[in-house]
């Protein structure tokens, strides 16, 4: 493909809100912090002196990991001659804007307590006391030649202090994760491109949203029924409610990026289309959460699989005082929703990160099976759409739902903060009548990028309210709102992934290109009922966008990650998705009322994904890899690395 033809098809920028006012750092704790980044992720120089600048190696060790490299790098029309030095040169904080993303990860999305910790360690790194303790040493971190900065990060991983592990493991995350985004080198050392090669762009749904003037007053509107959120639960609700003849408004406090936008940047994306930047985790760190929160939800981000509800789960909640959900009644909605996107497996093309599972599971006589896609006809070859289906192809909300919704006569208000469910009493009981909350509008360009935007104070009056944002924010809003029942934001089930450490990764002698062609388009479910009630885990493949794949590989030093990273062309990765058997808690941050998440896997959800891990490795091996490793995880699991010999 010519450099013309991918200009065609990149998508348009998203500007950016602006980040947070003022420094989350003093100027010593960024010196700090930013020589940690340069550690994690170096320039790489032939030399034979120490330097605070670069990894130094020696000149024969520096020539093999060129060879190295270059060997990896996939024949592509922008692959330079010298894209391997450039990428061995490249340190983190060389990467434009890598410091502007981490004071806005600390700024709008760490948690308090948090960003309190870091700054306690960035700040003990500057003392001779801290670094004595800490270090060894008595010279303050960022003065120390590179090198021996390694060796301390790589000490720390090792370290019988648990507190020490974890804050490697946190920088390692946190400043790969944003490397990556912002890194000018890798993408030609990967050759990845910005947008997919496969298909075409498409044109989504012409939306239509509510304005209201500048004003200091309270808005009030009238509805017959108002929903909040506008991902799955509530797309679906909207288009029936409509369709039934009633006036409906859905809000979300997301905003709309038409087709055209997507797929965004991994940068652009982790804040206009995911919940908190993508970076929650459990109060203990041992889960991440990744959620959406797009206009259409999770539905805008999700990779197409279509599962319908599991036997074992719908006898489960019928046992619980639910019988609806055995019912042919039941059945029959999920009969609808999937045809009214397209959901089947007669188009999917599988890429070969999907063939190694599916073919893998058959050589060992493993339980596998294609996975449906709510691709809506189309065969839909695209690897990108957790930044956004570009093509218009992925029937999410905003492809099916919530058109089918507008063409009934609803109405949209994108920007909506919910405050709070607004009640009265009736005969003794509380009754919805409406939901208040906060209105921003879109900037003066028509984006959310710029600094002159109206805010209302709006109060939305209904005959019903439909609450439908989200795992992580219903209990919080119900909870805003009054209501006490104790079990709100409890039972918590999260089918813990990549989080549980449970990422298996290898790489094959032939060029993978994982992250073309359908995500998860094949499944393994030979581990998924360990306890005959259906409690287990099922091996699927994962997302291979650089910037959501690389984080979750194992830093051992600067110059081995970056030979591994450079290998993602030719690699393979798998997860395991658990149904936990134990729950966690939603609940708010008691300083901002933020979301916090109480969850540690339980000791049989571990087990359960352990066997799954192993029946991985099998799979990856009988497929020819040539290593295999295991994602840095938490300390219950493995430390797993394979070299397969001929």
């Amino acid at each position: 493909m010519t450099s013309s033809e991918l200009n065609l098809i990149a998508p348009l920028d998203s500007p950016l809100p602006p980040p947070p006012e003022g420094d989350v750092l003093t100027e010593s704790q960024w010196a700090t912090l930013l020589a940690i980044a340069d550690t994690i992720i170096p320039a790489i120089v032939s030399s034979s002196a120490h330097s605070i600048s670069s990894l130094c190696i020696q000149p024969s060790e520096y020539t093999a990991a060129v060879q190295k490299i270059q060997k990896v790098i996939p024949s592509t029309p922008y692959a330079s001659p010298d894209a391997a030095q450039r990428y061995l040169a490249e340190a983190a904080s060389s990467a434009p804007g890598f410091k502007e993303v981490i004071q806005r990860t600390f700024g709008d999305y760490m948690r308090d307590d948090a960003v309190k910790g870091i700054r306690v360690i960035l700040s003990a790194l500057d003392t001779r006391a801290g670094c004595y303790i800490f270090t060894g040493y008595t010279t303050s971190f960022h003065l120390q030649p590179v090198n021996i900065r390694q060796q301390i990060l790589q000490n720390w991983t090792q370290s019988y202090l648990p507190p020490l592990k974890q804050a490697v493991k946190a920088f390692a995350g946190l400043c790969v994760a944003t490397w990556v985004k912002r890194s000018v080198t890798i993408g030609p050392v990967l050759g990845f491109p910005r947008a997919p090669v496969h298909g075409k762009p498409g044109k989504g749904y012409d939306y239509s949203f509510l304005q209201l003037p500048p004003g200091d007053g309270q808005e009030r509107i009238e509805t017959d029924v108002v929903i909040i959120g506008s991902g799955c639960g509530g797309g679906v609700c909207a288009k029936n409610i409509a369709e039934a003849g009633h006036r409906v408004l859905i809000t979300d406090r997301a905003y709309h990026f038409p087709a055209e936008h997507l797929p965004m940047s991994s940068t652009d994306a982790g804040i206009h289309l995911f919940h908190n930047g993508g970076i929650d985790t459990s109060d203990d760190s041992s889960v991440a959460f990744i959620a959406g929160q797009a206009w259409g939800g999770g539905g805008t981000v999700n990779w197409s699989a279509s599962l319908q509800t599991q036997g074992f789960v719908r006898q489960e909640w019928a046992d619980e005082g639910l019988p609806f959900f055995t019912s042919s009644e039941y059945q029959n909605c999920l009969e609808r929703v999937c045809e009214r996107m397209g959901v089947s497996t007669k188009y999917i093309e599988h890429n070969e990160n999907n063939l190694v599972l599916i073919e893998g599971a058959r050589r060992l006589g493993f339980s596998a099976k294609e996975v449906p896609q709510n691709t809506g006809g189309n065969k839909h070859y695209c690897g990108y759409c957790t930044l956004g289906c570009g093509a218009a192809e992925k029937q999410g909300p905003v492809v099916s739902w919530l058109p089918d919704a507008a063409n009934a006569g609803a109405q949209f208000m994108e920007g909506f903060e919910a405050d709070r469910v607004i009640f009265e009493s009736r005969q003794g009981k509380k009754v919805a009548i409406g939901v208040e909350g906060t209105w921003t509008s879109r900037d003066e360009h028509g984006g959310v990028g710029g600094t002159i935007r109206t805010k209302r104070k709006v109060l939305i009056k209904a005959k019903r309210v439909i609450v439908s944002c989200g795992t992580l924010h219903s209990p919080l809003l119900l909870l805003r709102s009054g209501l006490t029942n104790p079990q709100i934001g409890r039972n918590l089930h999260c089918h813990p992934e990549s989080s549980l450490a449970t990422l298996v990764s290898a790489t094959f002698a032939k060029e993978i290109r994982p992250w073309e062609g359908g995500i998860l388009t094949t499944l393994c479910d030979e581990f998924s009922n360990q306890d005959t009630h259906g409690h287990g885990a099922k091996i699927c493949a994962m997302t291979a966008i650089p910037s959501w794949i690389l984080p979750f590989q194992p830093w051992t030093g600067g110059l081995e990650y970056k030979l591994l990273a450079s290998k993602l062309s030719r690699m393979c990765s798998h997860c395991c998705v658990v149904r936990d058997k134990d729950t966690g808690r939603v609940y708010p941050d008691p300083v901002d009322g933020r979301v916090r998440i109480a969850y540690n896997p339980s000791a049989f959800d571990r087990r359960s994904a352990l066997e799954a891990v192993l029946g991985m490795c099998k799979i990856m091996y009988v497929m020819g890899a040539e290593e295999i490793w295991l994602a840095q995880g938490e300390s219950w699991t493995p430390s797993l690395r394979l070299v397969i010999l001929e």
